[in-house]
């Protein structure tokens, strides 16, 4: 069973941020894994850091629906092969890179709160993936 590994530009400064990402992150321990890379990074030594085929969340990227969002990690987890995601740093990933990109809104958010969406719906596709009441339609 793949694993979905989570990358980060730093730990979240903000301890109420930093909180909820652990929070996620308990609560899909056996799912997903937060890689912390060094914070001091510039935006092209972190991407020379981060996997082929990692997947980057950016606001350019491809826009969807919790739902679809769920099928997607749906098939994350029954893959045999770890799936990357990545959290660019505060001033966003190089523009023209090659990679794919998923966008968690038309609007633009500080790093450590798209973070934070990122575990929400990680978790949330978890709980659609289960049928849980706690995504509600």
């Amino acid at each position: 069973m793949g694993r979905i590994i989570v990358h980060l530009h730093g730990r979240a400064s903000d301890s109420k941020m930093n909180s909820l990402i652990e929070d996620y992150s308990a609560r899909l321990k056996s799912k997903v894994r937060i890689e912390v890379h060094n914070s001091k990074l510039s935006s092209e030594d972190y991407m020379t850091k981060l996997p082929q085929g990692v997947i980057l969340l950016d606001e350019g990227g491809e826009m969807m629906s919790s739902v679809n969002f769920s099928k997607m990690f749906a098939t994350w987890i029954i893959s045999s092969d770890d799936v990357h995601l990545a959290i660019g740093p505060a001033d966003g990933f190089p523009k023209g890179h090659d990679y794919s990109s998923i966008s968690l809104s038309m609007m633009t958010f500080p790093h450590e709160l798209a973070a934070v969406l990122l575990m929400e719906q990680l978790y949330r596709a978890n709980e659609i993936s289960r049928g849980s009441s706690y995504h509600k339609i």
